[in-house]
């Protein structure tokens, strides 16, 4: 069975630092895409950014130029770092880890991530 298990996260003031890291344990075929989301209270989750096998990766444009997603494709594990973080980040974040054929998609249980102002 795959499990996600996701570490980092807590509270910083805005203008801090956090990273996050997600790791898939369990046997899986190399996921397509590797990615976190987040949710914030009273809102919808939303697409922070992901990381394609190649490397490609795609930002929402409230976080560019401020977070970093990598993953180590041997590890299974994806990272999130983050920077200049603001109070509108404050969410529970999420990993995502997903493959087409044969197709899964997985998540981990979240993570709290609070930028006190």
């Amino acid at each position: 069975q795959v499990r996600l298990v996701e570490s980092g996260g807590g509270l910083v003031q805005a203008g801090g630092s956090l990273g996050l890291s997600c790791a898939a344990s369990g046997s899986i075929f190399r996921p397509n895409s590797m990615g976190w989301y987040r949710q914030a209270p009273g809102k919808q989750r939303e697409l922070v950014a992901t990381i394609g096998s190649g490397g490609r990766t795609n930002y929402a444009d409230s976080v560019k130029g401020r977070f970093t997603i990598s993953r180590d494709n041997a590890k299974n594990t994806v990272y999130l770092q983050m920077h200049s973080l603001k109070p509108e980040d404050t969410a529970v974040y999420y990993c995502n880890i997903h493959r087409t054929v044969p197709s899964y998609d997985y998540w981990g249980q979240g993570t709290q991530v609070t930028v006190s102002s």
